[in-house]
């Protein structure tokens, strides 16, 4: 009996007892990761016996494979230039530096994001500011411009869990008040809003290779913008040495850190980009059976999805339902997890998680490594608790998320499709 065929509700739910939907374990959700091959493994090989490990020389003259890699994944995106460096953290740091964020400015950045959103921000001296999100999951502009001040010099769109943010919006509020834009990229690399790749929107892009993310050479991130002037001073924040070097921007040269990218990351992370369209591809066709399997069950339960700024751009990489409530959430994730779907409630306030602003206790205590910290050089005060985004808190707690890999199979989707209608089939008793 194949999943589609199989009932519902009249089916025992497994958490009760029951036969779990799915009977076919589902993959892990790395997708790049789990398409390394052949072509990683030549790629790596062929540095190796160059023995060269470093991206401006080794033994014998020959190709870079880092400045490949810019060069591709420029033009893959669409942006005039691209610097690629050693981890996602880095791009933000190097592209806040870039756009001369430093001690005393403000920077905004969403309740909902990794902490490095936030660590950046702290990293070259300025102080982050959190806004909320809207049922998007990501940065709301009407909240953005309640948090702007005289010191605010940067917004940070993140486009969280593979989705545009609503970057008509944002760039609106950003033009009026004269703020520029550094998107996160991490989870998004080819995405796109309203046709134009995401991290080619804003004045620059930051993107993350960490091995969860869609395409990955284990670690390492690029920055890319469309502005000579920025591109400079990325690379002279990136490469200490590159204040020595000759150029278009040598003349305002500055002394900064070393986060450069070297060729065997370089290398793998090449071979990762040809794959970058087949990823997305099955992840979109995979997530858009699931969404077309279950929306009717879902909204006829109270659930709604999450609201998308623009689903032709989404990477399709999680499928997100809002709960009614924060009980019937739980009680989902529960009994989905039963049915051998892995799925999370984004928001629980005793499982920390540095994806949401609550649980950032070194931030939100002002800890830094010099007692003279980026707050005291403000005034003092961290700016912010865990009581500052109300929404933030109330849609993640409600939240429950699935991701969906490009490595399930149509029995798995359908498995998958089984499982969330079973589920949802009994929810109206969730909640006690």
């Amino acid at each position: 009996m194949s999943a589609s065929s199989r009932t519902t509700s009249t089916e025992r739910l497994a958490v009760e007892g029951g036969e779990p939907a799915v009977r076919h374990p589902l993959p892990p959700m790395y997708p790049g990761g789990m398409r390394i091959g052949t072509e990683e493994e030549a790629a790596v090989l062929e540095v190796l016996r160059s023995r060269r490990l470093f991206r401006y020389y080794g033994p014998e003259p020959g190709p870079s494979r880092v400045e490949e890699l810019e060069e591709a994944f420029a033009h893959h995106v669409g942006a005039r230039h691209a610097l690629a460096v050693s981890s996602g953290t880095a791009a933000l740091t190097a592209s806040l530096a870039a756009l001369g964020v430093g001690p005393g400015d403000e920077v905004i950045v969403p309740a909902y994001t990794w902490i490095s959103t936030a660590a950046a921000v702290l990293s070259v001296g300025a102080v982050p500011v959190v806004a909320e999100v809207d049922d998007s999951l990501t940065l709301d502009p009407e909240d953005v411009e309640r948090r702007i001040t005289k010191r605010t010099r940067v917004v940070i769109p993140v486009h969280m869990r593979g989705a545009p943010c609503n970057m008509d919006g944002l760039g609106e509020v950003a033009r009026r008040h004269g703020l520029r834009m550094l998107e996160d990229v991490a989870q998004a690399v080819g995405g796109s809003y309203r046709g134009r790749r995401l991290g080619t929107i804003g004045e620059v892009g930051a993107f993350s290779l960490q091995f969860n993310k869609i395409i990955t050479s284990g670690e390492g991130g690029l920055v890319t913008t469309d502005d000579g002037a920025l591109h400079e001073r990325a690379q002279m924040y990136h490469d200490v040495a590159a204040s020595q070097r000759p150029g278009p921007g040598a003349g305002e040269a500055f002394v900064a850190t070393t986060c450069r990218m070297g060729e065997l990351a370089g290398a793998v992370a090449l071979a990762q980009l040809g794959k970058l369209e087949g990823l997305l591809a099955g992840m979109r066709a995979n997530k858009a059976r699931i969404v077309g399997g279950v929306e009717e069950a879902a909204r006829s339960r109270g659930f709604a999805l999450r609201r998308e700024h623009d689903p032709e751009g989404d990477t399709g990489i999680a499928l997100v339902l809002l709960a009614p409530t924060r009980e019937v959430a739980a009680w989902t994730v529960e009994a989905l997890r039963a049915e051998g779907v892995g799925a999370d409630v984004l928001f629980d306030p005793s499982r920390p998680d540095y994806h949401v602003y609550y649980h950032w206790t070194p931030v939100l205590e002002g800890r830094w490594w010099h007692p003279t910290s980026p707050w005291k050089l403000r005034g003092g005060e961290v700016g912010f608790s865990r009581d500052s985004c109300p929404r933030t808190l109330e849609l993640l707690g409600r939240a429950v998320h699935l991701d969906v890999s490009p490595e399930l199979t149509e029995e798995q989707v359908g498995e998958v499709i089984l499982a969330i209608n079973k589920v949802l089939s009994h929810a109206q008793h969730a909640g006690g």
